[in-house]
């Protein structure tokens, strides 16, 4: 722990799990620098501050119904929290700015909360984003007006497979583009975040430069901003990590982790979605048979809800996992960094949200990628076609693709290969938190950076 520096910096993340963890990493290893740390967050999906003794919790009144809670439409539901949000976090931050505790040096928001510029503004305090997916994702987003000039988009269900020329290795499909009742509104909501993304104080990304060099390079070039490439922030200290169980808004099931003790090295298929992706029944079920058929052990995390039309495991066909002999374990939600750690899993099986695909390469294992949906598209087409640690899934695919593809990445060479490359990898990331690391040095440069920021702060008085 360094020594304190007097300065508060006042956090801002988007309650949905895959943003809420890379901030509070965030917040520890700010802390950790010496920063004093408040949080403000919304009573939507609300944090616990128990958990998180060292800092400074305040809760704004936004709440939604079980409707509006519904992430089938996310840009209805960004939208939506971007209006809610406004006022009350307004007024928070003033109260905060005039409290006489320890100057506030900035705020450091979620990306997607685009009203916090003008808020941010008015108040004249600085403001950084954090990025909480890819690099590479976030180029193909600044590239929506040329994509959109070229008639890249809207896409059309012709142009799939064509090549994006602009963008390689993207296909069509893979352009991180959102299932909306309004795609006008989506570009326009991507084109803003760019506008208000270089009015910004800077961004940081959970990213490496030995990872995303050619995207950081090429954002460096397009934006008059500094950049942060900080990541992995889970890797950077312990401590970052250390209460990522605490930041789950679902139950970690840790009986998964006895049950990986019992299995030989390197045989499990970990399979897990995420906090959001949803997938048809008959998906699911050429996935349940896909699983059985490849001999292979298998941890499933089937969350409430991945299943349209179903609760849980309804569309399971009856006496399936006691045919398995225990050679299947299903649970709600795991731990998955601690799954990935384990020397039992072989392969992970994701829809690389980019927190999934960044954790796997850290831990060395190689994965299955079908996307969902967004970002997702063009994470797995960097895993596959770009750092080649990986194979891809058709979302289509049938059981015998599943035993195929298992099969490639377990038992044959091109499976030996995939491991010798993310091993690499996952060496590098080692490497680059490391003093003298690329991250490492990029931490030291964005705490520089925040220090020189308290020039610009306003007191504002009682």
């Amino acid at each position: 722990m360094e020594q304190r520096k007097g300065l508060r910096l006042i956090l801002f993340p988007m309650p949905l799990q895959g943003h809420l963890n890379p901030m509070l990493e965030l917040a520890n290893l700010l802390h950790h620098k010496g920063f004093s740390i408040t949080i403000i967050h919304t009573q939507f999906n609300s944090l616990n501050p128990s958990t998180y003794a060292h800092f400074t919790f305040h809760s704004i009144p936004v709440a939604l119904s079980q409707a509006e809670a519904s992430t089938s439409d996310i840009l209805a539901f960004i939208s939506l929290l971007n209006v809610k949000c406004s006022e009350p976090f307004r007024e928070c931050l003033a109260r905060l700015l005039s409290d006489n505790q320890e100057p506030v040096a900035c705020l450091i928001s979620d990306l997607l909360f685009h009203f916090t510029q003008p808020v941010a503004e008015s108040l004249k305090l600085p403001r950084i984003l954090l990025r909480t997916s890819a690099a590479f994702s976030f180029v193909a987003y600044a590239a929506f007006p040329l994509l959109l000039e070229k008639g890249y988009l809207p896409i059309q269900d012709s142009r799939l497979k064509e090549p994006v020329i602009e963008l390689p290795p993207l296909k069509v499909k893979d352009l991180p583009v959102l299932k909306t009742m309004d795609p006008e509104k989506y570009y326009e909501l991507v084109l803003g975040l760019k506008k208000e993304t270089e009015a910004s104080d800077g961004i940081i990304f959970n990213t490496f430069e030995d990872l995303e060099g050619n995207s950081l390079a090429t954002i460096r070039q397009e934006f008059n901003i500094p950049i942060f490439p900080i990541g992995p922030f889970h890797k950077c200290f312990p401590a970052a990590s250390s209460s990522s169980s605490s930041s789950s808004l679902l139950s970690q099931d840790q009986s998964c982790i006895p049950w990986l003790n019992s299995q030989a090295p390197k045989s499990v298929i970990y399979v897990s979605f995420g906090s959001i992706a949803a997938i048809s029944e008959a998906q699911f079920l050429e996935m349940a048979w896909g699983l059985a058929n490849s001999n292979q052990p298998f941890l499933w995390v089937i969350r409430p809800g991945l299943v349209h039309g179903s609760e849980w495991l309804e569309p399971l066909p009856s006496g399936f996992l006691e045919a398995l002999n225990g050679r299947a374990h299903i649970v709600k939600w795991a731990p998955q960094k601690e799954v990935l750690a384990h020397p039992a899993v072989g392969v992970f099986w994701t829809h690389n949200g980019w927190n999934s695909t960044l954790e796997s390469i850290c831990e060395g294992v190689p994965m299955i990628c079908m996307p969902c949906l967004s970002d997702q598209m063009a994470n797995a087409r960097c895993v596959s076609d770009v750092w080649k640690v990986g194979l891809q899934l058709e979302p289509r695919m049938k059981r015998g693709d599943i035993e195929t593809t298992v099969r490639k990445i377990m038992v044959e060479k091109e499976g030996e290969e995939i491991r010798e490359r993310i091993f690499k990898l996952m060496e590098k990331a080692n490497v680059c938190i490391k003093q003298g690391g690329s991250s490492y040095q990029s931490l030291e440069a964005l705490v520089k950076h925040i220090l020189s920021l308290k020039k610009m702060i306003i007191c504002f008085p009682n």
